[in-house]
């Protein structure tokens, strides 16, 4: 979420709040587990228990390369052990829903896997060892920039498939899923890494036991994928971090039908709890020219097919995307009303505000969300905005 803050504020945060993105959920097999909802589960202060690792990571904000020595490059800024996890088999697929990707920041899209031992909801981070499942860096460089593993990401529906290597030995791993930006990263210190991690139960009867690597050890800062000029025709370009494992799966990027929706397992079960998808009558949804889908609704679910394939460590050119789009609603469409005075006694109830003593908040301000007990009402060049149900904003009415 991107609040609106002085301008002094704005300078000193300035990396922050050029974040641009995080995963919303993940889907295994039809089933939709909720991810790290960073709007609202920071602020309270009993979060359900969900499949992602938790950040105060509320502006989308990125990971330098001078914190590549840092904890924050495993699993983002201050991460904490996710409470649950996710069940998932060996050889299948998990599809992983970022929010909107800005198409100007163009990089590579890299997942990999860390065995846990014997629980990821308690592990400690710092003893990881990640080894790479899936990597897609730079696809064609005929025009530059070039087409990157991001740019396939946006034409998936925003979306990335990858594939739990089929051999793997049964155990517990996080899983840790990343973009990473390039367009400033001619400049040291420029690139933007976005990691996000997820607790699985992986199951089956596989042997494979990869080795890894430390996620402090993942990245160097001066390293060829890293400080590289994209605007620059590029002939080859060396996706950061390790080699690939040799058990990984290339697979084609496609997103995933939503028939249900999961709870995080906790403790040592291997069962989630699962609602069916009800059924509605009809939906529509239209795939754009770059192969993008638009959910017209967020009550439907997509299914898109595309011809664009997860090479690990690809570079070779995608042939045109052709989506077909199947659409089916997981649930009637709802409405959902707006934070009132009734359900936020301490907010506003109009974009106003009002307040009973009198008293004003002034531009930039906090006017209200739950919990607020202070002044609710703007001065006169300013009205009361929404940030997120915890957080109102004096917002100015004109420049």
């Amino acid at each position: 979420m991107l609040r609106i803050l002085s301008p002094l504020l704005l300078a000193t945060l300035a990396p922050l709040a050029a974040g641009h993105g995080h995963i919303t959920k993940i889907v295994i097999n039809g089933v939709s587990y909720e991810g790290w909802d960073i709007d609202v589960f920071p602020y309270e202060s009993d979060p359900p228990a969900v499949v992602a690792w938790q950040t105060p990571n509320t502006g989308n904000g990125f990971i330098s390369p001078d914190q590549y020595n840092s904890s924050d490059i495993i699993c983002h800024e201050n991460a904490t052990n996710a409470a649950g996890h996710a069940v998932v088999a060996a050889g299948d697929k998990v599809n992983l829903q970022w929010t909107a990707w800005p198409s100007s920041h163009h990089g590579p899209v890299i997942t990999y896997l860390a065995n846990c031992g014997d629980s990821c909801e308690t592990v400690d981070k710092t003893t990881l060892e990640f080894f790479k499942i899936s990597a897609v860096g730079l696809v064609s460089d005929t025009d530059v920039p070039g087409t990157w593993g991001d740019d396939q990401l946006i034409a998936n529906n925003d979306s990335w498939l990858v594939e739990i290597p089929p051999k793997l030995e049964a155990g517990y791993y996080v899983l840790r899923h990343e973009i990473i930006a390039l367009h400033s990263a001619e400049e040291s210190d420029g690139a933007q890494n976005y990691p996000q991690c997820f607790n699985l139960q992986v199951t089956g009867s596989g042997t494979e036991q990869p080795s890894g690597v430390l996620g402090t050890d993942l990245y160097t800062e001066t390293e060829a994928g890293i400080l590289v000029n994209i605007y620059s025709s590029l002939s080859t370009y060396d996706i950061p971090g390790p080699t690939m494992f040799s058990g990984a799966v290339s697979i084609t990027q496609s997103t995933s039908v939503i028939t249900s929706t999961g709870t995080a397992t906790t403790g040592s079960g291997s069962a989630a709890t699962t609602t069916a998808a009800a059924e509605a009558t009809t939906s529509e949804a239209s795939a754009t020219a770059s192969g993008s889908v638009e959910v017209v609704s967020p009550s439907v679910a997509v299914v898109a097919s595309s011809s664009l394939t997860a090479l690990p460590d690809s570079s070779s050119e995608p042939s045109s995307t052709t989506t077909s789009v199947n659409v089916q609603p997981s649930s009637p469409p709802t409405t959902t009303a707006p934070i009132t005075s009734a359900s936020n006694p301490e907010g506003p109830s109009s974009a106003s505000g009002t307040a009973g003593s009198g008293a004003t908040q002034s531009v930039y301000g906090q006017c209200g969300g739950i919990n607020w007990t202070a002044a609710t009402a703007c001065n006169t060049q300013a009205v009361c905005s929404s940030m997120n149900p915890y957080y109102y904003q004096c917002v100015p009415t004109a420049v």
